[in-house]
């Protein structure tokens, strides 16, 4: 697969995350809240998110979305974040590999996107069926050394 962004290998570490089984909605919100960040604010983040201490605030899809106290409409998206801090910790190790001083790196794209529909179906009464997909998520993350 390749990278929505093209950034300068010399200065970048990717890693991405190839049809993943969570919800597209729900990454696509964590990818904008991320996105910027510096990797240890991020790790704490999604881990403050997986254990239900921090609800996600719903930028994307937000309608029906129950508010929470202090950021209105919100979720805890943990399956999604915890697929997400296993890609960021797996661009932190390519870029501890490539020599980058980890203490200093910064997400600088973070992308979700729906990825493949495995089709499926239902068996239903009278020989009939109805469709049981299960979606897939595509993630990207590219972390950039900070001076």
């Amino acid at each position: 697969m390749k990278y929505s962004t093209d950034m300068d290998p010399e200065k970048t570490a990717k890693a991405y995350g190839y049809e993943l089984h969570c919800s597209p909605k729900d990454t696509k919100n964590i990818a904008y809240a991320i996105r910027g960040m510096n990797i240890e604010e991020a790790k704490i983040y999604l881990q403050e998110i997986v254990d239900l201490k921090r609800a996600l605030p719903a930028v994307y899809h937000k309608q029906k979305v129950a508010h929470r106290k202090g950021i209105g409409p919100g979720t805890y998206p943990q399956k999604a974040a915890r697929y997400i801090l296993k890609i960021l910790k797996n661009a932190e190790n390519n870029a501890e590999y490539k020599g980058f001083d980890v203490e200093n790196l910064k997400i600088r794209h973070a992308s979700a996107y729906r990825g493949r529909i495995i089709r499926g179906f239902m068996p239903r009464a009278q020989g009939r069926a109805t469709d049981w997909n299960k979606k897939t998520t595509n993630i990207e993350i590219i972390l950039e050394e900070v001076e």
